[in-house]
């Protein structure tokens, strides 16, 4: 380990401090060396994430961005607003593949886990909703109609499902029990003809998988920066643009440095599922990470934004409010972190 790291240590951090003598004795230090042979530091992909990806994920990427940016975008805002969800979008993504992408046949893509990651975070840098939507579609619906139903059942309903003419959902929450699912009231009833289901559920319109959210989050904490970047750059106070400030610089740099690394951990969870060397525990640590730091950093870079933090049209905070959501869904920070706390200690405690 120590031989690699004298290897990779750069030039000029080994020399400029070696000492040399001179003709009159004079000791000095001879002048820094200029760095060669490094790439250019690309503030939007720090640590090149897209050197990591695949030529078909890339492209998967490139499909959803180009939707979410010129189909997505443009009706987000009116939503909001209205609080009206447009049911044209689900379909539209169909058509593109992007619903079920990971499942083999029937309609679907069949890409890895990585590329549907990739599709999550394009959607949330656009709205956290569509893309909680999506999710639920392709995992809490597909994916176990996929891995649990008939023959029958798969040919009858993923198909459907994939193309967004279907869409599905699934109920957890209740009133009195939502972090503990062995507490649900709701029972469900076989009769001819199918269920009669008996209790009650909230918040099930918004319940994706927990992998997907670890993508999304850092989709909508970047947009955030992109935007409050450009903000910043744009908006002067003291004859100087906010940006030239250090505070600015630093809220800006704070968040980008938590979204590369959270687009790492999330692409190796990812990798290791396609391989199937997936703890569940390493969902809930990237969960429970992502959507801590995009509601911390989101929060903080809508401070740049002064008093226009609070028109809508500005994003940002839409963002913040969405993510105080994605932070809560599919295990809140502290339940994901009693799941990680057992796995360390191997005690349980959710309940004494």
């Amino acid at each position: 380990m120590l031989h690699l790291y004298r290897q990779h240590t750069p030039r000029f951090a080994r020399t400029s401090l070696a000492i040399h003598s001179t003709k009159d004795g004079i000791l000095s230090v001879p002048s820094r060396r200029k760095a060669s042979g490094y790439a250019k530091f690309n503030w939007e992909d720090p640590l090149n994430l897209e050197s990591q990806l695949t030529d078909e994920e890339i492209a998967i990427r490139d499909t959803a961005r180009f939707y979410c940016q010129e189909n997505l975008m443009p009706r987000v805002l009116h939503g909001w607003r209205t609080e009206e969800f447009n049911h044209d979008i689900i379909p539209e993504m169909g058509k593109l593949g992007l619903l079920g992408p990971t499942i083999q046949g029937y309609g679907c893509a069949g890409v890895s886990n990585v590329a549907y990651g990739l599709i999550a975070r394009e959607i949330e840098r656009v709205d956290s909703g569509y893309r909680s939507t999506a999710s639920v579609q392709s995992s809490l619906v597909m994916h176990p109609i996929n891995e649990f139903g008939t023959d029958a059942q798969k040919e009858k309903y993923l198909p459907r499902l994939a193309k967004g003419e279907i869409v599905g959902a699934f109920g957890l929450t209740e009133p009195n029990h939502g972090s503990d699912p062995a507490g649900m009231e709701t029972t469900a009833e076989e009769v001819d003809g199918g269920f009669i289901i008996n209790g009650s559920k909230t918040w099930i319109s918004n319940a994706p998988v927990a992998y997907g959210i670890s993508w999304g989050v850092m989709g909508a904490l970047e947009d955030c920066i992109e935007r409050t970047r450009a903000y910043a750059l744009e908006r002067h106070q003291f004859n100087r643009p906010l940006a030239s400030f250090q505070l600015v610089q630093k809220k800006l740099v704070d968040a980008q440095t938590e979204v590369a690394y959270g687009l790492q951990a999330s692409l190796q969870v990812g990798r290791l599922k396609d391989q199937g060397k997936l703890a569940p525990e390493m969902i809930s640590m990237v969960k429970r990470n992502n959507c801590g730091k995009a509601l911390q950093h989101s929060r903080v870079v809508l401070d740049i934004l002064g008093g226009n933090a609070c028109a809508d049209e500005y994003h940002v905070g839409r963002h913040v409010a969405n993510l105080q959501v994605t932070n809560t869904y599919e295990g809140t920070n502290d339940i994901h972190a009693l799941i990680l706390g057992k796995a360390m200690t191997d005690i349980p405690a959710f309940a004494n």
